[in-house]
């Protein structure tokens, strides 16, 4: 067996799958739409992306998927998953007798901070937190190149606590789709800045409109991007406080703001429990591959 992974990131939309050699090298690279409340047809789509990279890179190996959920402990099967229609399946076994080939599951976060310390804006670190501010929000820890679940799954879970020091007009918070108020994930992911800029001044704009607004001097916008640089330098450092990380990697579409990296480490320091504070901060390498890349990486390159 060649020393090919493939890496498969299984979206709401599209499914990407990736042939990966064990220097980093992408060999091939195939995106299909993701068929949508089709459990067979998904499990179809995916044996046949993973083929067809096989088949370009004139080589096989395990697969590995990153999936919107993952698997319970107690059943083996599909949980928490936004593509809801693969909850209460076992993926991973149906996959594998699918191709004939190995397969491991992790959540897309997961994979999003397991590609990040492999060889991104993490590696030669022992401990990464990666972080996904996106249309979600999510994250995941990588000690020593492996990823930590835990023993209910859930190590990384982030945005599902509440917001750290919250100030009164944060109380209770909006309600999260998991059924509680004030969920990180409400304040932190790109839609909760664009739900509070829209709360505050009336006006409804995506997260890049509100950062143009603000670098063109728009008083309202300037006012929202602070009050999320706040709130994400409290969510952070309560991560600091628990897990001490070696280093943060952010991900997702508001990890493309530059100024987050300058204003939000300003503002941690205030909320760790320590004298001195120096954790970087830093932007993902891989940008919208890592999760796939993550997903070959949950072979190890001896496989």
């Amino acid at each position: 067996m060649s020393n090919i992974r493939i890496g498969i990131d299984l979206g709401g939309t599209k499914i990407e799958a990736i042939a990966l050699e064990g220097d980093g090298t992408i060999r091939a690279r195939r995106r299909v739409p993701a068929p949508r409340g089709d459990y067979q047809a998904t499990v179809t789509a995916l044996r046949d992306l993973a083929q067809a990279v096989e088949s370009e890179a004139n080589a096989t190996g395990p697969i590995g998927v990153g999936i919107p959920g993952t698997i319970s402990p107690a059943t083996g099967l599909i949980k928490n998953a936004n593509s809801v229609w693969l909850i209460g399946h076992p993926l991973d076994r149906d996959l594998a007798e699918a191709t004939g080939r190995p397969v491991r599951l992790a959540n897309d976060a997961n994979c999003f901070a397991l590609s990040e310390a492999s060889d991104g804006a993490g590696a030669g670190h022992g401990v990464v937190f990666g972080v996904i501010l996106g249309t979600g929000c999510g994250s995941g820890i990588v000690v020593d190149g492996r990823i930590v679940s835990g023993p209910n799954s859930i190590a990384g879970e982030w945005g599902h606590n509440p917001l750290p020091w919250p100030q009164p007009d944060e109380l209770p918070g909006p309600k999260c789709y998991c059924g509680k108020f004030g969920c990180q994930e409400t304040f932190m992911a790109g839609t909760g800045l664009e739900r509070d800029f829209r709360d505050q001044t009336g006006r409804d704009l995506k997260g890049a409109d509100i950062v143009a607004a603000a670098d063109a001097g728009d008083a309202q916008a300037e006012a929202a991007l602070q009050r999320y640089e706040h709130r994400l330098a409290r969510g952070l450092a309560a991560i600091l406080n628990v897990l001490d990380p070696d280093i943060v990697v952010l991900g997702g579409g508001m990890s493309n703001q530059d100024r987050l990296y300058r204003n939000v480490p300003k503002l941690w320091g205030a909320f760790v429990f320590s004298d001195t504070v120096v954790t970087p901060l830093v932007k993902n390498r891989h940008g919208d591959s890592s999760g796939v890349r993550g997903a070959a990486w949950l072979w190890p390159a001896e496989q």
